[in-house]
């Protein structure tokens, strides 16, 4: 596979829509994370409840992308994107002139789950365009917007500093309205998007096997990865003692190195395999996450941060290699599927780290959990995947167009392929 190849398939204005369309969304969706250390001081909030501020668009975002991958099949990518910008309209609107409590808050906090939903209706949007050979580097792209973390973690606090937090949740408005009237004119759907099914043939994907693995996975990478960069202002601010602003300088950089090299493991994947890929990267997150457990200087933890976020961020993109091999003929709702349990990930990690630090008044704890399940998810990836190869992909995790048979969408076709 050649980068020159690459270039010369699919339809590039729509892949870059993709990118567009989920990295604004990206942006609003983390906004709250972004603007904690701004909005903690008018509502005095105890360091659970700061978790849960922070996880609650990741946990509406991650229940609205059933419904969003569901119309991504039926109505298309492209209209399915035009109404999830329109309703994100709507909570940032509330988030300015109207949440002045932390209940009205929390409401806002609930809508802003549109935004992160909008993973359901990029990914299809973009693999659609591409053939199995190029599904990595595709999805790689499309899913690199979450770059938008690190708009929301560098401009918030700033943003905040001169006009208050309610006002940066007004501004979010003026990208929001842009990248719709980009994606109208640019984006289109593929003349190769499969006809809809019936809603008993995407309840027959939650009885597969192989979907449940995938959400685990999911839900370790881009959960951790979405959990992280919602709560990272927040462990910098606390633990070290930062302004506003250098938190959100120290936690913009570790997100950094997740957002744009999702792209390099859906690449790397598509050279040396999703599986063998993963595997390496969830060892290396729970090695990374074991030495958090230490809470070391500030230097130090930014490093394991920093580097913990690029191996959780090249994990999105190596699953997402995988993905559309196993499931090609339900792509929209498998995306649905599978990213919603990754946003349930980012719920719990953020409430995790909160909560444990107000019982024991250490990160620590938090931290321990967390390399444990990365490790965990290495060791079931190494047993799950040997019915995977030969089955739908080749030794690795490598995509392969040799096969004469058609690719299994059934767990039982893909044992009777094997």
């Amino acid at each position: 596979m050649h980068l020159r190849g690459f270039l010369k398939e699919g339809h590039p204005p729509t892949l870059i829509c993709a990118f567009l369309y989920f990295d604004i969304s990206f942006m609003v969706w983390v906004m709250l994370g972004a603007l904690a250390n701004s909005i903690v001081p008018d509502f005095n909030v105890q360091p659970a409840q700061k978790g849960l501020m922070v996880s609650v668009p990741l946990l509406s975002g991650a229940l609205l992308r059933l419904p969003l991958g569901l119309l991504t099949d039926h109505i298309g990518a492209r209209r399915t994107a035009m109404l999830g910008l329109v309703l994100t309209l709507v909570p940032l609107m509330l988030g300015w002139l109207w949440a002045d409590s932390f209940g009205r808050l929390i409401v806002v906090g609930l809508m802003l789950g549109m935004a992160g939903a909008s993973f359901a209706v990029a990914l299809p949007l973009a693999s659609r365009w591409y053939p199995p050979h190029y599904q990595g580097i595709a999805m790689g792209i499309a899913g690199a917007g979450n770059s938008g973390t690190a708009l929301a973690t560098f401009f918030g606090p700033r943003l905040a500093e001169v006009w208050g937090w309610h006002a940066v949740l007004g501004l979010a408005l003026v990208p929001v309205v842009l990248t719709m009237v980009v994606f109208y004119l640019l984006a289109k759907d593929s003349p190769t998007q499969p006809a809809p099914k019936p809603l008993a043939a995407y309840a027959a994907i939650l009885g597969e096997r192989d979907t449940w693995w995938f959400c685990l996975f999911y839900s370790v990478t881009f959960g951790g990865f979405v959990g992280l960069a919602s709560f990272l202002n927040i462990f910098f601010f606390d633990q070290y003692g930062l302004t506003r602003v250098q938190a959100g300088n120290f936690a913009t950089l570790c997100v950094v190195a997740g957002s744009f090299l999702r792209p390099v493991g859906g690449y790397l994947a598509d050279r040396v395999g999703g599986i063998r890929m993963l595997t390496i990267l969830l060892t290396g997150i729970g090695l990374l996450m074991a030495g958090m457990t230490l809470l070391p200087l500030l230097g130090w933890a930014t490093l394991l941060l920093f580097a913990t976020m690029a191996l959780l961020g090249m994990g999105n993109g190596s699953v997402f290699q995988l993905v559309p091999q196993r499931f090609p003929k339900e792509l929209g709702v498998i995306t649905g599927v599978v990213g919603a349990a990754g946003g349930i990930g980012g719920f719990f990690l953020p409430n995790l780290l909160g909560s444990l630090k107000q019982i024991t008044g250490t990160f620590a704890g938090g931290f321990v959990i967390f390399a444990m399940i990365a490790f965990g998810s290495a060791v079931a990836l190494l047993h799950v995947s040997r019915s995977w190869q030969g089955a739908f992909v080749s030794q690795g995790g490598l995509a392969t167009t040799t096969f004469t048979q058609p690719v299994p969408t059934t767990t039982a076709e893909a044992k009777a392929l094997a």
